[in-house]
């Protein structure tokens, strides 16, 4: 595995961007707007989901804030996976990181499983189903915030 990320730390693009203060700058501030739009779609929407804002239409306060959520997640992830090629061998050995992958997985894992299930409105879900998942999401994206800066702390 360290060959592999050594290898992927040294191509072309990634040192480039490691070397690049001002291309390094503009991924790190895309990444954020991607973190921005993700959380900021993620927690209103499973804020609704628990029951906040019972008069609001479940469908139409869903519909606009997923993708806002899904526009900021493939940002996210797009920017994240630039950003960690940068710096792979020390992000892949930093626990913080791994913690964050593993939250980052399993939100998105209980988004695909709920839509499976409920579909994309979760429509069809009880009012049960939608308080756990919404309990589910914002403790997996508020840990991803937070194992996400501590890999500042945590790293060499």
């Amino acid at each position: 595995m360290d060959a592999f990320l050594t290898g992927l730390q040294a191509l072309p693009p990634a040192e480039a961007l490691r070397f690049s203060r001002w291309g390094y700058a503009a991924m790190n501030t895309a990444h954020v707007l991607g973190i921005a739009l993700l959380v900021g779609g993620a927690i209103p929407l499973s804020l609704r989901l628990i029951g906040v804002w019972p008069g609001v239409a479940r469908a139409d306060f869903i519909r606009p804030l997923q993708w806002t959520a899904g526009i900021g997640l493939a940002l996210a992830v797009a920017t994240g996976l630039c950003l960690f090629a940068t710096r792979a061998v020390t992000y892949a050995d930093n626990p913080a990181f791994q913690i964050k992958l593993v939250l980052i997985v399993l939100a998105i894992g209980a988004v695909a499983l709920v839509h499976l299930r409920h579909g994309a409105g979760m429509a069809q879900a009880s009012a049960a189903a939608c308080r756990g998942h919404g309990v589910f999401s914002i403790l997996c994206w508020v840990g991803v915030l937070i194992s996400g800066r501590l890999i500042a702390f945590l790293g060499d």
